[in-house]
């Protein structure tokens, strides 16, 4: 059974990406999140412990609940991310 997001963000590209999302921030206790890149790909940086994951259309990220991290730009880009009470990837 897949898991459905209780909340999506809009859609943002390299010009709407919100600076909150470019500088270090988490998710709260309980929620999950997973970026998903629509078009480009974008880095995913998480601070403890130290990671860099490559996000592309084909490759979602799970952002782990208090997971502190932020959004690096490599280009062009489309994305939004998705909120779940649970983890959303198996």
């Amino acid at each position: 059974m897949a898991v459905e997001p209780y909340k999506t963000t809009p859609v943002f590209d390299q010009d709407s990406l919100p600076d909150a999302l470019r500088n270090e921030h988490n998710t709260k206790d309980g929620v999950w999140g997973l970026l998903r890149v629509l078009e480009g790909e974008v880095r995913l940086v998480f601070a403890d412990p130290a990671r860099v994951v490559q996000v592309m259309p084909d490759k979602p990220a799970e952002i782990p609940p208090q997971s502190v991290h932020h959004v690096e730009l490599t280009g062009p880009m489309r994305m939004q991310v998705e909120f779940y009470r649970q983890p959303p990837l198996d």
